[in-house]
């Protein structure tokens, strides 16, 4: 089979691209190789700015493709941009959506595909509606041959999960715990969420590809796994041998406290207690079974993430961040105690 993908390197992407390898498949990847280094053999590169309609054309006019995937579109204007590179040219065009599509605020916890999609709180899940909407109307009127994937919180080596970190990632939370201090968890640490390992997504998504009941449709691919942020956090606090020392604040005033986007990524996702019906997957790729449990998964990513220093990127203005938090509300109730 000969697949385009378009990114390639990413958490999600690249796990799919050693499977990819390992099948034997003839693989392209559409990038501007900043990644590419870290790339098993056998994968034809083609180098060029995906956002240069041009020159993508130049590069690919000679080719045909029986799958293309496009993991790193955001915008409608972007997806409108692949369906006039791809029409006619592949037999198959999978997006990579998600599931923070899902409507907010839910009305029920059980997530399957057939959940309405609806996210007044992140632009970045309304962008991500915009663009499957497009493709879906471009299926009904032109028969471009699409299937949607809705992700979830997926994880891989490179970085460990988390609900609440800055703009650097989650390195300055794990030193915090190695430190003793307290971290700030969202809610009370009680809702319910799903961590997904990448390879496990990448044996989802490998088996639509090609797949002729994936065609004008979508699918999530999760885990089967459902754990509290409790349960989280303190699976990666055992990983680090220290004692979770957990501050809870609300969703809602971190979300107006910080430049942070909290009201996106926990009003308008992380927060909502979600489990995830993966049975519309499992009728499509019958082998599918997710196997790498969370704690399994994360002591590997944080085994990774110690021995490499370029994961461990320091967040000074965050860590501020959290102590003033933790020091105003802990003030907070202090001033309504006083007589």
């Amino acid at each position: 089979m000969k697949v385009l993908f378009i990114g390639g390197t990413g958490t999600i992407s690249m796990a799919i691209t050693r499977c990819v390898i390992e099948k034997g498949w003839d693989l392209f990847l559409l990038n501007r190789g900043s990644r590419n280094s870290e790339l098993p053999k056998g994968v034809h590169q083609i180098k060029v700015d995906v956002n240069d309609e041009a020159a993508v054309s130049n590069k690919i006019a000679n080719l045909n493709f029986d799958v293309v995937c496009d993991f790193i579109g955001f915008v409608p204007e972007q997806i409108e941009r692949d369906f006039r590179l791809f029409d006619n040219k592949t037999k198959q065009y999978i997006y990579i959506s998600s599931a923070s599509a899902y409507q907010k605020p839910l009305s029920d916890y059980r997530i399957s595909e057939g959940t309405p999609l609806a996210n007044p709180y992140w632009e970045y899940s309304r962008n991500k509606i915009a663009c499957e909407e497009f493709l879906m109307r471009m299926y009904r009127e032109k028969g471009f041959p699409i299937t949607i994937v809705r992700p979830s919180h997926t994880y891989d080596q490179r970085s460990i999960p988390l609900g609440v970190h800055g703009h650097n990632g989650s390195w300055q939370v794990v030193k915090r715990m190695l430190a003793g201090k307290p971290v700030i968890i969202h809610g009370d640490g009680t809702s319910l969420w799903t961590m997904t390992h990448n390879s496990d997504f990448a044996k989802g998504f490998v088996g639509l590809m090609g797949n002729v009941h994936a065609i004008g449709e979508s699918f999530q691919i999760t885990s089967d796994e459902t754990l509290t942020w409790n349960q989280i956090y303190r699976s990666i606090a055992d990983c680090l041998n220290v004692e979770l020392k957990p501050y809870y604040v609300s969703s809602d005033f971190l979300a107006a406290v910080s430049t942070y986007d909290f009201l996106g990524s926990l009003i308008g996702d992380k927060a909502n207690s979600v489990v995830f019906d993966n049975s519309k997957l499992k009728r499509a790729v019958p082998d599918f079974k997710p196997t790498v449990r969370f704690d399994q998964g994360v002591k590997e990513t944080i085994e990774y993430v110690m021995a490499h220093k370029e994961c461990q990127r320091d967040d000074l203005e965050f860590d501020a961040w959290c102590d003033k938090v933790i020091a105003t509300l802990e003030d907070a109730k202090k001033q309504i105690f006083k007589v």
